[in-house]
């Protein structure tokens, strides 16, 4: 390692009056990566907003390359080199892959229109450099998140960059595609890159980080090389104290096999989802793991009515539910949250409170006006409730963390109180402390005599939450494991890894 790329001195910010940093340095060596690690809000991502011209700073200071400099804005940051793939996407849906990849630095042709042969052609390279098969015309907005996330990351490749920051970039991604991501950092890595890595996933972390530095409550705790620290140790620094690793915290006592919340018949979503059958009983939690392109969101979103079903039946309670409606499966007392929280969980141009009480203005009235009594008691419970972390319920949901934003999309939806939520992905840029919140919530509402399901790329999450796991590839189950066959992470893990070599991207 070399001398530092980039030093950020004595950095403070804050925001309302509320300090997010206070007084932290950091700094970053060419071909080095330096993962950031901290609970939600703890400032991480804040630092590199600020870095990277997005934020202004209130204090402080910043060298590039041994010399002081400040970018005014993030356009500004990348003329310098100096790029970041932001935890929510930055894509233009409307327009292709190749356009999106080359946003704002487009290639022309000599009649000055934008050659898109040519764009398209560097789009390929891009991509066939991280082992993504993604035709670069494709419309960004029929894609995936996971998807989304890999061009994402494709366009902060398509230009020379010195230093390369990363807000949980895997958050999204199977670990078939989490190893493609790691061969290409390692290859950045040898090409002198340097890049700040952010991620609340431990073992990924010591996996591909050469130094830690770890935040807490908007102040650098530690700085160390990963190579001595374990995540047992890194956890006792993010949460100042002993935190253990996600247990199963199952209670097969509490399952009623005699009652059926949720029954699939011959579920046809499209051509890649077909027949599926299978049963959700009273306490149980139902977990579907797989590859990208497996199948899991295209079934919950077709039995919650937002993915158009072709044919098949759901019961509830044994009653059947019209398929594709959404308000239909609402009234049965069925809940969908989200794997795109802040596209599809959350209104960001709204507060806290008017997010949290969207699913519940019917029961919050009085008479043709919204009862403010009713409304202050909800949200307030819940705030507390849910350990939601923010100064006013009347503050902009885009000013939270993103894993206070997803607890203000679950309180909204268990608020409902539903016989049956769907959770997609749940924990997805969530802290540790925030993943075991969010399963102990998960188990604690289906002990009151309700039912889930939960779809994860992690198995050790899966393994925490579940009474049952079912293994999807192709839109098919094409196995099962419950009981004893779920504590072992191993096999469950090469169940689906068998799968590899058939996934289609």
């Amino acid at each position: 390692m070399g001398t530092p790329l980039l030093k950020a001195n004595h950095i403070t910010k804050a925001f309302n009056g509320v300090t997010v940093l206070d007084n932290v340095d950091f700094s970053v060596d060419e071909g080095e990566v330096h993962a950031l690690v901290g609970g939600n809000g703890a400032g991480k991502s804040t630092l590199m907003k600020i870095i990277t011209g997005v934020y202004t700073h209130d204090s402080g200071t910043l060298e590039l390359d041994g010399k002081p400099l400040w970018f005014k804005d993030y356009s500004e940051a990348t003329k310098n080199g100096v790029r970041m793939i932001f935890q929510e996407l930055s894509l233009v849906p409307t327009i292709t892959v190749a356009q999106n990849i080359f946003l704002n630095h487009e290639i022309s042709n000599r009649g000055r229109l934008l050659d898109l042969k040519k764009m398209n052609r560097k789009a390929a390279e891009i991509l066939d450099r991280l082992g993504v098969e993604i035709n670069p015309a494709t419309i960004v907005g029929t894609l995936s998140v996971a998807e989304q996330q890999l061009i994402e990351i494709a366009k902060a490749l398509s230009e020379e960059t010195k230093i390369l920051v990363m807000d949980e970039p895997t958050s999204s991604l199977s670990e078939t595609e989490v190893e493609t991501l790691f061969r290409i950092v390692r290859k950045l890595k040898e090409q002198g890159v340097a890049i700040v890595y952010i991620s609340h996933r431990m073992n990924e972390i010591l996996k591909i980080a050469d130094k830690v530095t770890i935040f807490r409550d908007g102040q650098r705790i530690i700085t160390e090389q990963a190579e001595v620290l374990t995540v047992s140790e890194i956890i006792k620094y993010m949460l100042d104290e002993h935190a253990k690793d996600l247990k199963p915290n199952v209670n097969y006592e509490n399952i009623r096999y005699d009652r059926c919340v949720l029954e699939v018949k011959g579920l046809t979503v499209n051509s890649w989802v077909r027949n599926i059958d299978f049963k959700v009983y009273e306490g149980e939690v139902v977990g579907f793991a797989g590859l990208m392109n497996s199948g899991r969101t295209e079934i919950l979103e077709g039995i919650f009515g937002l993915r158009h079903t072709e044919s098949g039946e759901i019961l509830v309670d044994g009653k059947q539910v019209p398929l594709n409606r959404v308000d239909a499966s609402i009234g049965a007392g069925m809940a969908l949250v989200p794997e795109n929280r802040r596209e599809e969980g959350l209104v960001l141009g709204h507060s806290l409170e008017t997010n949290m009480i969207l699913p519940s203005l019917d029961r919050l009235r009085k008479k043709a006006l919204l009862d403010r009594t009713k409304i202050r008691s909800l949200v307030e419970e819940n705030v507390q409730k849910y350990n939601i972390k923010t100064d006013s319920v009347h503050k902009m949901i885009s000013q939270l963390s993103g894993g206070n934003q997803q607890k203000v999309v679950f309180a909204k939806w268990l608020s409902t109180q539903p016989k049956l939520v769907m959770f997609d992905e749940p924990t997805i840029g969530v802290d540790i402390g925030a993943k075991t919140e969010f399963i102990d919530f998960i188990r604690g509402y289906v002990a009151g005599g309700n039912a889930a399901i939960f779809v994860s790329s992690e198995i050790s999450e899966l393994v925490a939450a579940c009474d049952r796991i079912f293994i999807l590839n192709r839109g098919k189950i094409c196995a099962e494991f419950s009981g004893k066959e779920i504590e072992n992470e191993e096999v469950i893990q090469n169940e689906i890894q068998q799968y590899k070599s058939q996934k289609v991207v």
